[in-house]
């Protein structure tokens, strides 16, 4: 951060002029009488003014050094056990403390981050979090997750999708999870939800990234990801997840073929016939009935 020890805005003027007088044969002293400086201040400004060819700025006034810095050595220390080890900076410390190096979470931390060491990617591509709309109406806000079950090379996938109105869902198995899955899945879900959609809501997955914003906008809808660091964005949804896992896919054999089976036979019971706490003790038919 650039901070000058003054906020002069003639300064940088003057001590051009100081220079010019200097150069055309003042002296020093009668320079730095003149304007009411020491001769070694007119001094610094003529060395300086050598790099300058208009007005000489003012130079930042923070300290080149803290007397509370940790050593060359320590932070030379944390960046070969960092490259040694590739492990996170409580575990550096640790091992550090336990070779005799004593430093604290939080200099490894910095230390890590100063260096280039942090978990934040330079290429990451932020999110931008439009205001959340009301869920008033069906489709105003629906909301759009993946769950998964078994292990990574044997890993089974399902799409939701809830309304947050009138909690009506759809759920969609599958092998793997992309992009242009998640498009088809709102295809599909489109065709099924007795209502329009208007604003999609997901997680920060890779499966909903900036091009499946760019898809949905192109369908005349909205795509918002939910905030960081807020658990109740998407909390209707991830209630779903969990009754679909417990009534449904804990319940059925795990393979994609009776997943297929099951899960449209769960969704037909939740939409029409089971009764949610959060709807009066009505189901999401019955809630849509009224609109």
């Amino acid at each position: 951060m650039y901070m000058p020890y003054t906020q002069n805005p003639y300064l940088p003027k003057v001590r051009r002029e100081a220079v010019n007088l200097v150069s055309s044969g003042w002296t020093l002293r009668h320079a730095a009488r003149h304007f009411g400086v020491e001769p070694s201040t007119v001094m610094r400004w003529v060395r300086r003014g050598a790099l300058y060819r208009g007005p000489i700025v003012s130079e930042s006034s923070r300290p080149h050094h803290h007397p509370a810095a940790l050593p060359y050595e320590t932070v030379r220390a944390i960046i070969e056990y960092r490259q040694k080890y590739r492990r996170c900076a409580e575990v550096l410390q640790y091992l550090l403390a336990k070779d005799g190096l004593e430093v604290s979470l939080s200099s490894v931390k910095r230390t890590l981050r100063r260096n280039g060491f942090g978990r934040s990617s330079p290429w990451k591509k932020w999110h931008q979090y439009p205001p959340r709309p009301m869920p008033e109406t069906p489709g105003t806000l629906v909301e759009i997750d993946t769950v998964w079950d078994g292990v990574p090379k044997g890993r089974l996938y399902v799409y939701t999708l809830l309304d947050v109105c009138s909690r009506w869902a759809y759920a969609l198995p599958c092998l793997a999870i992309n992009t242009h899955r998640s498009l088809r899945f709102v295809e599909q879900a489109r065709t099924q939800a007795p209502f329009r959609f208007s604003t999609l809501q997901s997680n920060h997955g890779s499966e909903f990234s900036k091009w499946f914003t760019k898809r949905i906008e192109e369908r005349g809808l909205s795509h918002r990801h939910s905030r960081v660091r807020q658990p109740n964005d998407n909390a209707h949804l991830e209630r779903f997840n969990r009754t679909l896992q417990d009534e449904c896919l804990r319940r059925s054999s795990r393979s994609l073929k009776a997943w297929r089976h099951d899960i449209p036979e769960y969704l037909r019971y939740y939409n029409q016939e089971r009764p949610h706490l959060g709807l009066s003790l009505r189901s999401p038919l019955e809630v849509l009935r009224s609109y």
